[in-house]
Formats: C-alpha cells, sequence, structure tokens
C-alpha cells in the first residue's frame, strides 16, 4: 500500500521533523460509509472531538480485518472494505513515537443487534457514539477540532483522519465507492 504522507513535528509543532526509522504501533482505520453515502464519525461528546473509526492492528491480525474489527467493536456495524487508501506515518518526534496508519474506505453491510459496539472502558468514559455526516461535514468538523486542539498527540490524530477523509472524497466523488482489487502491502 503507499504512503499518502508522512506527518511530523513539522505539520504539528512548527520545528524541525525527527524521522523515525521504527514503527512503534500498526493501525487500521478508515472512513465507513452508509446506504446513503454518510460518514460514521465517532464522536466523544466529554472532549466535543471526532475521529474515524479505527485502532490498533493486533498481533497476527490483517489489516483489513483489524479495520472490519474495530468498525464492529465502535460503531456495531457489520462492514466489508471497498477501497484501500493508502498509508500515513506519524512521526512523533517529541515522544519518540511512530505510528503507520493503513487507510479504508468500507461500507455498512449490516447493523446487528447481536453486535453491539464493544468500547473499551477509555472510549465509554469519552461517550464516544456513532454520528453520521456527509464526507464534507466530516472534513469540516476535523478542521474544527483541529482549530480547538493544543494537545500534541491528539493534533496528529486530527491531521491524519482528515488526510483519510480528504483521500476518500476523491474516491467516492469521483469514482463512487466500488470493490478494488488493489493489493496490500506493507508501506
Amino acid at each position: 500500500m503507499e504512503r499518502i504522507t508522512r506527518i511530523t513535528d513539522l505539520d504539528i509543532l512548527g520545528t524541525a521533523p525527527k524521522i523515525l526509522d521504527n514503527v512503534s504501533r500498526l493501525a487500521s482505520r478508515g472512513v465507513l460509509l452508509n446506504h446513503e453515502q454518510k460518514v460514521a464519525m465517532m464522536y466523544m461528546s466529554q472532549v466535543d472531538r471526532y475521529k474515524l473509526p479505527g485502532g490498533g492492528v493486533n498481533a497476527e491480525e490483517d489489516i483489513e480485518d483489524a479495520f472490519i474489527r474495530e468498525i464492529q467493536e465502535e460503531t456495531g456495524y457489520d462492514a466489508e472494505v471497498i477501497q484501500a487508501l493508502g498509508c500515513i506515518e506519524e512521526h512523533k518526534g517529541k515522544n519518540d513515537f511512530m505510528q503507520r496508519s493503513y487507510g479504508f474506505i468500507a461500507k455498512v453491510v449490516e447493523h446487528s443487534s447481536a453486535i453491539p459496539a464493544a468500547l473499551t472502558e477509555s472510549e465509554q468514559e469519552l461517550g464516544m457514539g456513532v454520528q453520521w455526516m456527509t464526507v464534507d461535514e466530516a472534513v469540516t468538523a476535523m478542521n474544527k477540532s483541529l482549530l480547538h486542539c493544543d494537545d500534541y498527540s491528539t493534533r496528529f490524530m486530527i491531521v491524519r483522519d482528515i488526510t483519510i477523509l480528504e483521500q476518500a472524497k476523491e474516491h467516492i466523488v469521483l469514482a463512487g465507492p466500488q470493490s478494488s482489487s488493489s493489493p496490500i502491502a506493507p508501506c
């Protein structure tokens, strides 16, 4: 999978970037579309902030499977991946931490009451829940979050998710969401 971008301290703090060699964490995340072409945004009511569904890839887990698992855990929806977007590297020089996130577009297959959202304790404490919006509304919400955020790591998350939304927007608008047989290989 091709690298979409590399986010560094230059983007977040305006300081010299520190490019890290070792990946500290692998993650899968992206855009989940419903039948109305609306995007699932995870809203954290306690901090008035949005994020895309997704999270860490477990050992021995395929990156697509990790994204589908994260969708089920965070939203309660069954989904299928329809497009691989690429990966984003977050080089957090201040924390000596590099995360590589693989981005996808998925579509809702069904909402099963048998699969309730399985939020972590910290996600529950943040008041996390799903809000559906157009991709433009999602980008606007994320940009607003970025303006009001001064937390170092959270700013990386917001910039990363805006980048994924912008990438997905190109595929949704130009071609419409379609299954892709693009190979998924390491960045």
